[in-house]
């Protein structure tokens, strides 16, 4: 797994991609924010998904 693989939501397909980020979730997922270093209550901006329901497709 690299710094900058993207994870998919398993529920809606979003793609969390750590280029773009999150921004609306806040400081924490910045663009250039890996996914292992989002915190662990942030969710799916789709569906609202945990992080565990992602999976890594690079």
């Amino acid at each position: 797994m690299g710094e900058f693989d993207r994870y998919q939501c398993n529920i809606c397909n979003y793609i969390y991609d750590p280029e773009y980020g999150d921004p609306e979730a806040g400081a924490e997922a910045l663009p250039g924010t890996s996914f292992s270093e989002l915190p662990d209550y942030w969710v799916c901006p789709h569906c609202g998904a945990e992080k565990e329901d992602f999976e890594n497709i690079d």
